[in-house]
């Protein structure tokens, strides 16, 4: 059967009292009262919820709009994505593929690119462009690539793990007291989330803007509240619960929530608010991980529920089907968990080093436990006979919900965001990250001026504009059950499990060990150069670094493979990326010449100047909708549906081309210490880069690939550069050390930290 992506809306409808065996089906309530208790009675009938799912509904739709709502008054204004022109777009794809074929693959590629042109290649244009003018008409889809964009990412029945969840690690925040308290570090970045939610619910966000133009804002309403949901023999969906409040938490493997949004309801204007601050929230989770530990870490793996969102989808599907049959407090769970906000995870690990760092913020750690019969966790487990009673899973892997947005909080205070990436991309998520941690920075800042500036017009404004009503405040003099009591105690979410969905989760916590074990991710930070030298050179940044990642893999291993580099096209009405190929041909004369003992460092900077220029102009084009990518996979499935296959879609060109060995994106701010993503084929790299003013951030990963090794030839290359550039400066200062000298110590040092 034929997996159909769709990306549906849900409406949640909460119970008056969490416990309540009857739902209220018409208004999410008057909201209970704050207790700190965690309940811990019996397993828990979880709020029944109705769900209205429409293909066309947003956000706004359901919001009261603010007089001063911005975030999306200027949607109807954008354009939608243009479809290039066939010519063009078959010329650029020669281009593309030219420096990937060998002479006699390039002769028969240009035939059937133009058999292409006089036969098959017109009648699907037609059909694309008549497809995109009836998507326009009738409003289902917002581009010409929508849909099959959607189904690229949600038809594969793959694991999302390594395979499509990207992530960020943040840099410390600027508190000292809260950089290194995991609890306080969670609770400064939860708070700071749940306001950017009730701005971005309020629609009084502003909108994102790029050399004064005003970007889609469509991926936001995917942010909060959205959940992947797996379907059994169909593609999976995105659901998005529009009046989402509520946070969950995972400890020790166990799911908690508590609420930290008032409802529109509960306000006459209609906004929303924030129920909890950050010392309340801190409080939440003392709470949460003192009753999380009174179960062992051994027994926790057992019933480690989201190490299923791990498995490839028909078997989450079909595990989560089965899960649902066995009581419906465990739908009702489920729909908790899914409906949620967002996830927070607090992991018993703290990183060695930022290697483990990246890693465990891409897939968790992974490493098995001996069970000792003297000790706690060997105790109360009901171990099935086949499986090896012999030790447990004690890494940080099984701690995830993998379908949603989680914020990843380590024991050392170090954090970071896994998010599931189907219906939003890195930019998306950047501006949330890049948000809240400057909204940590805001409130240290005025907790340091609070005695000088009290006010006034020197006061330091917030990033984030959201009104916080304490619940606890709110309740005074209310009791727990009345209808305006509000409750923001952490409650546990309890599952009943049987045998088989117990064996499910030992099995999909052993293939996502083999898929941790097969992941290599090495971090490369390079501090010697950055932004500036680069622009004081009259290079793009970008397109330096793209140069930077083609030159090291030659050098490895003489080789011109393909390479991918995603673009940004919001600009558009529900613009996403075009991808951008770097490997072009200057890039390949650049590539050779480096690697040349022959070439002058004149011929070399010379070629990396000619090479870095064309891509700049590659990449323009890209983000203007004149790829090649985009289109083609547009021709190809708009061929599918009306049962047209061309020949050219199964060339050696289009294989060569999406064979993409060196996937690249480059996402980063000075919130982000690192951002990184796994190989998009099995003999690839994946590898995330963020370019600082005086820095260069690389993290690459690989399925049993020399990944260190190429970072090494990554660090060489750019001491070469850096030998070549001229630099911002010079300062004369005693007996200066020689360029070259200086080089060869920077190399020893480099060597000697790996």
């Amino acid at each position: 059967m034929q997996r159909v992506a769709k990306i549906v809306n849900c409406c949640f409808v909460e119970n008056s009292t969490i416990g309540d065996k009857t739902p209220t089906e018409t208004q999410s309530p008057p909201l209970p009262p704050s207790s700190l208790e965690i309940d811990t009675g019996p397993k828990i009938n979880m709020p029944t919820s109705m769900k209205t799912r429409t293909d066309n509904d947003t956000a706004a739709n359901v919001q009261s709009e603010p007089p001063t709502a911005t975030t999306f008054q200027k949607q109807d204004t954008l354009p939608r994505l243009p479809i290039p022109t066939l010519s063009s777009t078959l010329t650029r794809f020669v281009q593309a593929v030219t420096p990937l074929l060998t002479p006699s693959q390039l002769t028969e590629t240009k035939s059937k690119v133009q058999s292409f042109l006089q036969n098959d290649g017109p009648k699907l244009q037609s059909l694309l462009e008549e497809y995109d003018a009836k998507a326009a008409s009738d409003g289902t889809f917002g581009s010409y690539i929508e849909e099959f964009w959607n189904d690229a990412y949600l038809v594969p029945d793959t694991s999302v793990v390594l395979n499509l969840n990207p992530y960020f690690l943040l840099e410390e925040d600027a508190d000292s007291k809260i950089a290194k308290c995991q609890i306080l570090r969670a609770a400064a970045l939860t708070f700071s989330s749940l306001k950017f939610a009730a701005s971005l619910k309020n629609e009084t966000m502003k909108a994102d803007v790029f050399k004064r133009t005003t970007l889609c804002m469509d991926q936001f309403k995917s942010l909060f509240g959205s959940c992947r949901i797996p379907k059994k023999g169909e593609s999976d969906v995105v659901e998005v619960t529009k009046d989402s409040s509520h946070v969950v938490v995972l400890f020790r493997n166990q799911f908690y929530y508590f609420r930290g949004l008032w409802p529109k309801s509960s306000n006459k204007d209609g906004e929303v608010k924030v129920a909890v601050n950050q010392a309340d929230i801190a409080q939440i989770l003392r709470t949460i991980v003192k009753d999380g530990k009174n179960i062992s870490k051994a027994e926790s793996v057992d019933s480690a529920l989201g190490v299923l969102t791990t498995l490839p989808r028909n078997s989450w599907a079909d595990a989560r089907e089965k899960l649902k049959k066995i009581s419906k407090s465990n739908e009702d769970a489920l729909h908790i968990i899914e409906s949620a906000l967002f996830v927070l995870a607090l992991d018993e690990f703290a990183p060695e080093d930022v290697h483990q760092a990246a890693a465990n913020m891409l897939h968790g750690t992974h490493f098995m436990v001996q069970r000792d019969e003297g000790n706690d966790d060997s105790t109360n487990l009901s171990m099935r006979n086949f499986h090896p009673s012999i030790a447990y899973q004690g890494g940080t892997c099984c701690n995830r919900f993998y379908d949603k947005l989680q914020i990843i909080v380590c024991e050392d205070g170090s954090a970071g965001i896994n998010f599931e990436h189907s219906a939003i991309d890195g930019h998306t998520t950047l501006r949330f990250v890049s948000d809240i941690f400057a909204e940590t920075i805001v409130d240290f800042a005025k907790s340091v001026t609070k005695s000088i500036y009290s006010g006034g017009s020197l006061s330091i404004p917030s990033i984030l504009n959201a009104n916080i009503v304490r619940a606890s405040d709110a309740n005074q003099g209310k009791k727990k059950g009345d209808t305006t009591y509000f409750d923001t105690s952490p409650k546990k979410i309890h599952f009943e499990m049987d045998e088989h969905i117990k064996d499910s989760i030992f099995f999909a916590e052993t293939k996502l060990g083999d898929a941790v074990n097969g992941d290599d991710t090495f971090i490369l930070e390079f501090p010697n150069f950055g932004k500036n030298l680069i622009v004081h050179n009259s290079m793009s940044p970008d397109s330096f670094v793209q140069m930077t990642l083609l030159i090291a893999y030659y050098r490895l291993y003489g080789e011109v493979v393909s390479s991918y580099e995603s673009v940004l096209t919001k600009r558009f009405f529900h613009g996403r990326t075009e991808a951008m190929r770097s490997t072009t041909t200057v890039a390949e004369e650049m590539m050779k010449c480096w690697n040349n003992t022959s070439s002058t460092e004149e011929e070399k900077l010379t070629a990396l100047r000619n090479a870095t220029k064309q891509h700049s102009k590659l990449v323009k084009e890209a983000s203007e909708g004149n790829g090649v990518d985009r289109h083609l996979y547009a021709l190809k499935c708009i061929g599918e549906k009306n049962d047209i296959y061309s020949e050219l879609f199964s060339s050696d060109a289009w294989k060569a081309l999406n064979h993409t060995v060196i996937s690249t994106s480059n996402c980063g701010n000075p919130s982000l210490r690192l951002f990184g993503f796994g190989p998009v084929c099995p003999d690839g790299f994946g590898i995330g880069y963020i370019i600082k003013d005086s820095g260069l951030q690389y993290s690459i990963s690989s399925k049993h690939r020399q990944t260190q090794r190429y970072a090494l030839s990554l660090n060489e290359t750019l001491l070469e550069m850096e030998e070549l550039l001229h630099p911002l400066h010079r300062q004369q200062m005693g007996s200066p050390m020689s360029p070259r000298r200086e080089v060869e110590n920077k190399r020893r040092i480099f060597r000697l930290k790996i």
